[in-house]
């Protein structure tokens, strides 16, 4: 297939590119939330973030302030994993991008549930040489998780790890020297004692595991990848104010609702209604009676924060490997905002 037609202007020199990857919930994009906060004034930075679900909520996390407006550009591609046999809806969205913001750097999101193997490919491939700089890739890891065969035994999980050039564990402040034993011992176990190993909580990146140059010119997966449909378009929400989201890809579900901004959900009632899916990823944007909020939700831990900024419309997304009854959950939410509907500001 004929790469997408786009044209560069020429670069000074390839962009330095780096891919932040990790399975669920481990803290990817509070990861690049900090790094973004690092970056040096006046430089020009992208991010390119791929989501399993449908609706698409951490482009309305990374959300910056004002100060560095223009200077750093974010592209989401949701609904799936953005490399496809040909690549090629990574290559339309990272065409896109790189066109827009011009970028000093490039950071670059995989799905949780993604192929971080054929990213690296993409990117290291020929029509990409003179473009890209491509540097360490960084795998956030949970290392609670070892303990888990749902996560130590999942082929992406073990894929996250082999393409690394830095593994970070994570959430270092949850466990202790047990579980970073055993991560070890898993590590030793697939061969990869040594790379590199940096401990960290609050997905807080040291701006220099940047730096070090990819250890991959080019990778080669042994199976291809499932093709996924690529639409480059913001679906509209109906008149009803509302629309659900959907879809089930290689054993795992995604369940999404985009509401428009004149829906105003109860905060309390909300905060009870999640802690009916303790143990289901999810994240969210809401207005409610309290103001704008941002929800998010791995391993059992849920975590509220007010946003400093109002948000075109409210949007949540659950992921699980186990089928939900969305009309139900649907009602509720429609029962949680229904004697709060108002106006748009």
């Amino acid at each position: 297939m004929a790469e997408p037609n786009v044209k560069f202007k020429l670069f000074q020199k390839a962009i330095p590119t780096n891919v932040i990857t990790g399975f669920l919930g481990v803290g990817k994009t509070t990861a690049i939330q900090h790094l973004l906060q690092t970056k040096p004034a006046g430089e020009r930075w992208a991010v390119l973030i791929n989501e399993f679900g449908k609706v698409g909520i951490d482009s309305q996390l990374l959300k910056t302030d004002d100060s560095t407006e223009g200077e750093i550009t974010i592209r989401e591609v949701p609904g799936g994993c953005m490399c496809c046999a040909a690549g090629l809806p990574m290559k339309v969205a990272l065409n896109q991008l790189i066109g827009k913001a011009k970028p000093d750097r490039l950071l670059i999101e995989p799905s949780g549930l993604g192929h971080p193997e054929e990213v690296i490919a993409v990117l290291s491939g020929e029509f990409y040489q003179s473009i890209i700089d491509l540097h360490a890739t960084l795998t956030l890891v949970d290392a609670r998780h070892i303990a888990d065969a749902k996560y130590r035994e999942h082929e992406t999980f073990q894929q996250q790890l082999q393409i690394a050039d830095l593994i970070v564990a994570n959430k270092a402040d949850m466990y202790g020297q047990i579980e970073m034993d055993a991560l070890t011992a898993y590590l030793n176990a697939m061969h990869l004692q040594e790379l590199p190993l940096q401990i960290t909580q609050y997905a807080k990146i040291n701006p220099q595991w940047l730096e070090p140059n990819a250890k991959f010119d080019q990778v080669v997966w042994q199976e291809q990848p499932e093709v996924f449909k690529f639409k480059d378009e913001t679906q509209p929400i109906p008149e009803c104010g509302y629309l659900s989201l959907s879809q089930q890809l290689s054993g795992w579900y995604s369940y999404g609702w985009r509401f428009k901004s004149t829906f105003c959900f109860d905060y309390q009632a909300l905060s009870i209604w999640f802690k009916q899916f303790k143990q289901i990823r999810l994240k969210a944007v809401f207005r409610t009676s309290e103001g704008f909020v941002a929800i998010n939700q791995a391993d059992d831990n849920l975590m509220i924060e007010k946003l400093p900024s109002q948000l075109a419309e409210s949007r949540i997304e659950f992921i699980t490997d186990t089928p939900l009854d969305v009309q139900v959950m649907e009602n509720q939410l429609l029962r949680i905002c229904g004697i709060n509907h108002v106006n748009p500001s």
